[in-house]
């Protein structure tokens, strides 16, 4: 299918540009995303030919759209915000703020781009539904909760998703990102990292700040494992071999200058690719916060509890393959088939390996092109392009919900099209 086709059977896109912003301005944390699942249900129903499933393992949405016989293709976009204050100055910039689930009430802000996610995949619907007479068998569109805690995906597996839709044959997903937009990235195997997270309080003995003497500070205890555990990559970690990231994001102790506290807390975020490094770094981090614990003398162990765990994302050469045809047809010098390798990582990979199906994933580049010409040119994207989690990334909606609608829509006809039973069904360029 020839992608001129996919374009003029696009809809109109600036509904779908308001609704995004809609979406950027009022955003809801993971596991609260009562609203936007409301908003998308209802979109959903408007559309002709799906069935909807809503309050599947929290907030998940799901359509069905059943055309024929065969096989069935699932396609994933993710709903869920962050913990983060805006400072993109937008228009629509959120000015939210959110009660967590830990009772915390926290500025919220669509800083991982999931409004993009769901205005495209919304968009998609509609145009698959508009050319329904061009493929055949079944697609399924779910709008997953809480992918930023690593427990949507397997949420809505163990809420009885595939007992509301049929199992696909392979699940396909996109990910907004500050590459320049109008652009899409793929790699077969590994494309995202695994994602470990751990909860670290250390234990000492509170006084008063101008005796010293009589206190086992948590908080110099803590400071030594801040800076020690970033040896872990530097003198522990093969450089020629291995990937590995672990970081300190978050670092608290105490209420007023003049008390020392009893306790510190951390929190900290591991990154790798291979199952062995992840073992390895894991028990380095916790090894060297016990040590540190009992260098200071600490009369109580250190508690390390895991917070989340993200699974590997390693894209099945086969899928990743036949996409490779479609989307350089679709988007010529603008399509990266061999995209690096990214440390964030993504759970919604579960919604396939649950069922044993493979998957792909792939990069929708973001970044106003202008913006990133220029920063290319200067040597600056790493300092002058925002990227995922800033409170400064701000995807431009346009070229960017166009061109996402399109490889989604293109991706899908790629295995479900009628022409040569869907091996070609794909696109010639793309400027959707």
């Amino acid at each position: 299918m020839a992608f001129s086709l996919i374009e003029q059977q696009l809809p109109d896109l600036q509904p779908y540009a308001e609704f995004r912003e809609e979406l950027h301005a009022h955003p809801e944390l993971s596991n609260l995303e009562s609203e936007t699942a409301k908003s998308v249900g209802r979109k959903l129903r408007s559309l002709d030919g799906y069935i909807v499933h809503e309050n599947i393992g929290g907030h998940g949405v799901t359509a069905v759209f059943e055309n024929g016989p065969g096989l069935k293709v699932l396609l994933c976009g993710d709903m869920d915000a962050l913990p983060i204050r805006e400072q993109t100055g937008l228009p629509y910039a959120s000015k939210v703020t959110q009660i967590d689930t830990d009772g915390v009430r926290k500025p919220v802000m669509h800083a991982c781009g999931h409004d993009i996610h769901v205005a495209c995949l919304l968009a998609t619907a509609e145009t698959l539904a508009r050319l329904r007479s061009s493929w055949s068998r079944t697609v399924i569109l779910v709008f997953q909760p809480a992918e930023e805690k690593a427990s949507g995906a397997q949420a809505m597996v163990d809420g009885g998703l595939y007992d509301r839709v049929p199992i696909p044959d392979m699940v396909l997903a996109q990910h907004v990102g500050p590459t320049r937009a109008g652009t899409i990235g793929i790699r077969p195997g590994p494309m995202m990292a695994t994602g470990d997270s751990f909860e670290v309080t250390f234990f000492g003995r509170g006084s008063h700040g101008a005796a010293p003497e009589k206190c086992i500070d948590p908080i110099v205890m803590a400071s030594n494992a801040v800076t020690r555990l970033q040896t872990i990559v530097s003198r522990e970690i093969s450089p020629g071999e291995e990937t590995a990231v672990v970081t300190v994001g978050s670092f608290h102790a105490g209420e007023a200058e003049n008390i020392i506290p009893d306790k510190a807390e951390l929190r900290v975020n591991v990154r790798t690719f291979d199952s062995k490094t992840r073992d390895r770094v894991i028990e380095s981090v916790k090894r060297i916060i016990k040590a540190e614990s009992q260098a200071s003398g600490a009369l109580k162990e250190p508690q390390v509890e895991p917070i989340s765990s993200f699974p590997l994302t390693s894209n099945d050469s086969t899928v990743v393959a036949k996409l490779n045809k479609t989307f350089k047809n679709c988007l010529g010098k603008d399509f990266d088939s061999g995209f690096p390798k990214n440390m964030a990582s993504e759970d919604f990979s579960v919604l396939a390996t649950s069922v044993g199906k493979p998957y792909a994933f792939w990069i929708l580049g973001g970044t106003d092109p202008e913006k990133y010409d220029e920063a290319e040119k200067k040597g600056a994207l790493g300092t002058d392009i925002p990227g995922n989690h800033s409170p400064f990334f701000a995807p431009v909606t346009q070229p960017t919900l166009g061109v996402g609608a399109g490889v989604l829509c293109a991706a899908a006809l790629t295995f479900l099209g009628k022409e040569n039973g869907g091996s070609r069904d794909a696109s010639s360029k793309a400027n959707a």
